[in-house]
């Protein structure tokens, strides 16, 4: 068992390993040794930059440093996601701060070779923000896509080694709890969770120190209470909990420890969905190695404080994100919400007093309480308090994570994070909250990114996930794809959204056919307020958001498609009309070739011919036509 003083001599040990990544330049004095090394190898291996052959990457490195015999000077490390992940695979390389992007296994002896042996900067592979002409290389906090960012939930993602315990140690890791357990008292810590205005990031935003002096003042026969910890993240897009579980695994150990000291708990559960298998793996040798550390289990520091957790892997049902179908999964039962009051922290697991929070919720608890309630209310908006994650998807230049303040607009995000829509298209509308969440149009585009701000222009802040799309996307299709989720994905246990997604689905269906029916739109109005005031579960109640925000904002497209049969943005193929323009049209046969069906004929060098009986719409022949002569 490790005592706070040898927590601490870990931190004295390694702490320049850190400082070297954290400060731009800053080297060690003194010869290299175990803990300090000449240079750092930052090789990300989150899940997206892994699919991109980074475990293959940082094997190449080692067995390239091993060649060179740099292995006591080169320190390769696997650590979490950069953010940047239209980049990836990402490998920094530190003092110099030296962003290398979209790496290969066959780059990495050039990099060895010129950049470590040598002291050469592979230009050709560094990111271009990141290099000055002066050929300085800008600190990360400078560059675009960073500068705006503030990383209090990531803050050591891309940082550390999410499997060493010691780095996290070295980060001030652990240092919360044990400020919990020897200065403060259970009612102490709520109060600075409740002070600090936080609020729960998996979806609605109740506040966080609420909903723990709720557990905290609830009582069960035996005196057992649970914390919980939700990363089901089942949204489409959304990878912020496992980016924070594959980056920083014992943030949530330690914050759900000072979860339990708060409320009087001594058992956890973490709800992490199957198909997070590098996450999986990552949290639990960080329980097991917190375990061996005594940082888990019996008497925490010699405190008399006890506490232990497990993983429970989820079978991927998007209605687990809702917090009374988690607890039932958890029990080992069928995922269904069930009617609240009586909310979780009265009966929770097994009808025990119980706290459940999500990923980036807890991410922030160990910097709260080391910082003070203060620090965080200086952070955010009068009402939301802090930062947000955001994964930021679809038609953007900067696909990837994103930690941002709270009340930060949507053209910043978009426009100076995101860096703007790719080929210069327009921007057309912006949804949050996953596939409970509304879109938001471009005359909407400077609005606060915030709780309140979110809900007035009917989406939500959910657990983060934000797609952007562009002039090219069909709002109705849009709305179509979502409400195709939720109802794919409801438990069917209460009819408004067993039967009601469905048919307001036909409906959209019916629409995007070229069927619409003059009615059709006041009739998903009409089913969609129906279902926000009778389905069972949150989930249920705000699967209409996007339709109804569609409605609301993009109505004349509705209106086309129903009374024109017409997609305005051409991305509906059933109303698609294909034709070829004869003045464009050279005679190179290439849509010919490209065509399955022989739709289109024609002679070399003469007009083509496209008969629209035969053309099944499928869009092969516009790319395949170098002269742009294919309409559409």
């Amino acid at each position: 068992m490790k005592t706070i003083a040898d927590l601490q001599a870990i931190r004295d040990k390694i702490k320049t390993r850190i400082l070297m990544r954290k400060e731009h330049g800053y080297k060690h004095e003194g010869p290299a040794s175990e803990t300090h090394f000449r240079s750092h190898v930052m090789v990300c291996a989150g899940t997206g930059c892994v699919a991109g052959s980074s475990e293959f990457i940082i094997s190449k490195f080692n067995e390239e440093v091993a060649k060179h015999g740099l292995q006591d000077d080169i320190m390769v490390v696997r650590t979490g996601c950069f953010g940047l992940c239209a980049l990836g695979p990402i490998v920094i390389v530190y003092p110099e701060g030296v962003f290398y992007s979209m790496v290969t296994v066959d780059d990495v002896p050039e990099i060895v070779t010129e950049h470590l042996k040598n002291g050469n900067i592979v230009k050709r592979l560094i990111y271009a923000e990141t290099l000055c002409k002066d050929e300085h290389i800008l600190p990360l906090d400078e560059v675009g896509f960073y500068k705006k960012q503030m990383r209090l939930a990531l803050r050591n993602c891309g940082l550390i080694d999410p499997e060493c315990i010691d780095e996290y140690i070295a980060n001030d890791g652990y240092v919360a709890l044990e400020k919990c357990l020897t200065e403060k008292k259970p009612s102490d810590v709520i109060d600075i969770v409740k002070a600090s205005g936080l609020r729960g990031r998996g979806g609605a935003g109740f506040p966080t120190g609420l909903k723990w002096e709720f557990a905290a003042k609830s009582q069960s026969d035996d005196g057992q209470k649970f914390v919980a910890c939700n990363a089901d993240e089942g949204d489409p897009g959304a990878f912020m909990d496992r980016s924070v579980l594959e980056g920083d695994p014992h943030v949530i150990i330690e914050s759900m420890a000072i979860a339990a000291y708060a409320i009087g708990g001594n058992h956890g559960y973490v709800y992490v969905r199957a198909e997070y298998p590098i996450a999986l793996n990552r949290l639990q040798k960080a329980i097991d190695d917190a375990r061996a550390y005594g940082l888990l289990g019996k008497n925490i520091l010699g405190t008399g404080f006890d506490f232990d957790m497990e993983i429970r892997p989820g079978a991927g049902a998007f209605v687990c994100g809702e917090e009374t179908a988690l607890i039932r999964s958890i029990e080992g039962n069928r995922g269904e919400p069930r009617p609240r009051p009586p909310f979780p922290a009265v009966k929770g697991i097994f009808g025990k007093p119980t706290v459940l929070n999500n990923v980036e919720t807890y991410a922030n608890i160990p910097q709260i309480i080391l910082n003070g309630a203060e620090w965080f209310q200086g952070i955010g908006t009068e009402k939301s308090k802090g930062t947000k994650v955001f994964a930021v998807g679809g038609k953007i230049n900067n696909v990837g994570l994103v930690e941002v303040p709270m009340g930060i607009t949507l053209r910043e995000v978009i426009y100076e994070i995101g860096g703007g829509i790719p080929k210069g298209k327009e921007f057309k509308a912006a949804q949050t909250g996953g596939p409970s969440g509304g879109c938001i149009p471009a005359q909407h585009l400077d609005a606060g990114i915030d709780f309140e701000s979110l809900t007035a222009l009917g989406s939500m802040m959910g657990s983060g996930g934000l797609i952007v799309m562009d002039e090219d996307n069909c709002m109705v299709d849009i709305a179509k794809f979502f409400l195709e989720f939720t109802v794919d994905e409801s438990c069917g246990k209460c009819p408004p959204c067993r039967i009601g997604t469905k048919r307001m689905y036909e409906i959209l269906e019916r629409i995007t056919e070229g069927k619409g029916e003059k009615d059709d739109i006041e009739k998903l109005e009409a089913l969609a307020k129906s279902i926000q005031t009778s389905a069972l579960c949150a989930l249920g109640q705000t699967a209409p958001n996007p339709v109804l925000s569609t409605i609301k904002y993009f109505r004349d497209e509705y209106e086309a498609h129903v009374c024109d049969k017409k997609c305005p943005a051409g991305a509906c193929q059933a109303m698609a009309k294909y034709g070829i323009t004869a003045e464009k049209c050279k005679g190179c046969t290439l849509c010919v070739k490209a065509c399955p069906v022989g739709a289109i004929t024609g002679e070399r060098k003469a007009v083509h011919v496209l008969d629209a009986e035969k053309c099944i719409k499928c869009g092969a022949c516009v790319p395949a036509c170098p002269f742009k002569a294919i309409y559409k």
